[in-house]
């Protein structure tokens, strides 16, 4: 069954980050505040990305992965900028531990690699930080390529004109 992670911007500036199989009746939902209660809190919401795949379960797989992401890498991806999201991907403190690491940032790391958005896992042997993440071309993990809907498309689901134009 078909899946598409979103994400809508929020009145006060925030992004929220959803997944779903029916994205018209999801974004109905959230603009008439029956959708979750952060969009409720913060309405109107607007779409603007919006990644389709082949399964639900890999975009709600994208959709925890991108949930993590800071405000900045979110940005990059809705921009289409890999070369910042690439940037913004790399391991910044090379004296770090795994000992010290949260169990959040090595699951995130992990997750990354299996997604293919990083070259190996951020640790070697000695469990130091090893190389830095490379951000590419979102992959899911079935290894089937997610199509972000162009403006087109998005303008037809939502209503609106997206304010960040995603086309490749």
């Amino acid at each position: 069954m078909k899946g598409y992670m979103y994400i809508l911007k929020c009145a006060n500036g925030s992004y929220y980050t959803g997944s779903t199989i029916d994205l018209e009746r999801r974004l109905e939902q959230h603009k008439n505040g029956e959708g979750a209660k952060f969009t409720k809190k913060h309405l109107p919401v607007e779409l603007v990305y919006v990644e389709e795949f082949s399964k639900i379960e890999d975009a709600f797989y994208r959709e925890k992965q991108i949930q993590g992401w800071s405000r900045k890498k979110k940005e990059a991806l809705m921009a289409g900028n890999f070369e910042e999201l690439h940037e913004l991907a790399e391991c910044k403190n090379a004296t770090k531990s795994l000992a010290s690491a949260t169990l959040s940032n090595r699951a995130s790391t992990l997750f990354d690699f299996a997604q293919g958005t990083a070259q190996q896992p951020c640790f070697d042997s000695a469990q130091q930080p090893a190389c830095s993440l490379s951000a590419v071309e979102p992959w899911s993990v079935s290894g089937a390529e997610p199509r972000s809907l162009s403006a087109v498309e998005m303008r037809s689901v939502s209503g609106v004109e997206p304010t960040m134009k995603t086309e490749n």
